[in-house]
């Protein structure tokens, strides 16, 4: 097992790591792009009664759409209907900002109308404005209660981000599927990505927190 794996896997690592770093590029732009979508699909909802039934229809289509079926969707329909995206690594950010942003929103909405309004209502009262109210008091306290669920989803979106090798994005799963397709070994090759996938969540969480933390102490404030 050890020859197999200086064989396959060390031999191959270079490759593994540029896929692992597509992986990690995918994943980062597709969770920022999630979180300005959610945060804006959240505030249509609550705050713009004109098309609010519009953006519960993006929420809940994000949601209920399987993320194969996104991938597909935005790669092959969108270039059809609206000429772009033009690389399948955009429609791979695409579609899994897509899916993420639907959670992200009811996150968001959920932290939202958990607030006190009587904090909204001093800030307005000492005369602050609500964009200062918005930006100032009521999203750190909904980040810092949110906070859980932004780390988890973005495990989800890592987890999720191994399907876009279906659109042929040379990820790490990608690379991973070639190597073994060319040499038919995959105990040594899968067993080594899984732990790849495994240290990249890990650091993540743990850097999360560690900020998470920070920022409590920081604010002198605790998370729900």
């Amino acid at each position: 097992m050890i020859s197999n794996f200086n064989r396959f896997v060390l031999a191959n690592i270079d490759t593994l790591l540029q896929g692992l770093w597509v992986t990690v590029s995918v994943c980062f732009l597709a969770f920022l792009l999630a979180i300005v979508l959610g945060l804006t699909a959240c505030l249509i909802r609550l705050y713009v009664p004109v098309v609010r039934y519009l953006a519960i229809g993006y929420i809940e289509f994000c949601r209920a759409t399987p993320i194969f079926v996104q991938l597909l969707w935005v790669n092959y329909v969108w270039p059809e209907l609206f000429g772009f995206p033009r690389s399948v690594f955009t429609a791979g950010v695409i579609a899994l900002a897509l899916q993420s942003s639907g959670y992200l929103a009811e996150t968001f909405r959920s932290g939202i109308e958990g607030l006190a309004r009587g904090q909204i209502e001093s800030g307005l009262a000492v005369g602050m404005r609500y964009r200062q109210v918005f930006a100032h008091i009521v999203m750190p306290q909904v980040l810092l209660v949110m906070a859980p669920s932004l780390i988890n989803q973005i495990a989800v979106v890592i987890k999720s981000s191994t399907l876009v090798s279906v659109i042929a994005i040379p990820d790490l799963m990608y690379e991973a599927m070639r190597i073994v397709n060319q040499w038919f070994e995959p105990i040594e090759i899968l067993t080594s990505v899984a732990l790849m996938y495994f240290i990249v969540i890990f650091l993540i969480s743990m850097l999360a927190n560690y900020f998470v933390a920070h920022f409590n102490r920081k604010l002198g404030m605790r998370s729900a």
